[in-house]
């Protein structure tokens, strides 16, 4: 039994559909709200809050694999509860920052919970994503109102990822041998800045979608109204304004491991067109 945390999320819900296709079962998928999750035929949804473990102990019961993304309630508690259901192996999604920006709060907080899965007894795969193209999902309300799409460093390009390549490694790392004790970093296909994500998406929309750079003052007063001003610092240092070498580096890691190329984030931008319509 697998049992797949954030099933409806952009992550979850690809390795559901990923596992299902590839004839992967018995699945699970955990949700707040079983009663209105959409999975795949024969996937079994069970309700559960990673913030309150206690809940998660009827959908462990049987799982012998465990697709975890860290950092969305107790990750100690949820650990610990997987590990006395007899769960065996955790494929844990962290964040590249650890390696690229370890002086970051979050990136230290990612790095906690690596070595909670580490020292857990379980066996253990983590992922390391970059930029999630899904991130540009913040756009979306300004696009469908045909506003000015407002950004800072417009020339910044990072290899940012579609979350399918994230579930097709997940799934990979859950199903196959070799992959246990591994971390792998993982990044898209080419670098692609802010201004390019603006024009893909306007592409798949058939229609001009206006863009302009703002200051980093001016994007995190913005963010700071709705992240805090901590949280905004960190997100404008990683997609702009403390970039490195290994954060821009590219890797042929999701090639390596799933055998078909990491998608271009012109591909998300078609297949998601709808949600800034």
């Amino acid at each position: 039994m697998i049992l797949v945390t954030g099933a409806t999320g952009n992550i979850g819900s690809a390795l559901l559909k990923e596992l299902h296709a590839h004839g992967v079962g018995p699945l699970r998928g955990l949700t707040r709200d079983a009663a209105r999750a959409v999975f795949p035929e024969g996937v079994e949804a069970v309700e559960g809050d990673l913030v309150e473990p206690t809940s998660l102990r009827p959908a462990l019961e049987g799982v012998r694999s465990l697709f975890l993304v860290s950092r969305l309630g107790s990750d100690a508690d949820v650990l610990q509860a997987a590990r006395q259901a007899g769960v065996e192996h955790v494929v844990l999604v962290s964040s590249i920052t650890v390696q690229t920006h370890p002086h970051l709060g979050p990136a230290g907080e990612n790095l906690a919970v690596e070595r909670l899965l580490k020292a857990s007894g379980m066996a253990w795969t983590i992922l390391r994503p970059t930029q999630l193209a899904s991130n540009t999902l913040m756009w979306a309300a300004s696009i469908r109102e045909y506003e000015t799409v407002r950004a800072p460093y417009a020339e910044t390009a990072l290899p940012t990822i579609h979350p399918a390549d994230i579930a097709s490694v997940a799934r990979v790392a859950l199903t196959g041998p070799g992959h246990q004790g591994r971390t792998y970093a993982l990044t898209g296909p080419e670098p692609v800045t802010a201004r390019q994500q603006v024009e893909a998406i306007a592409a798949a929309l058939g229609r001009e979608v206006p863009f302009a750079e703002i200051s980093r003052g001016q994007a995190r007063a913005q963010m700071a109204a709705v992240f805090g001003a901590e949280a905004a610092d960190v997100v404008l240092d990683v997609t702009g304004g403390d970039v490195n070498d290994e954060l821009l580096m590219v890797r042929d890691t999701v090639s390596e491991i799933t055998g078909t190329p990491a998608r271009p984030f012109r591909e998300w931008a078609s297949e998601n067109a709808n949600a800034f319509r």
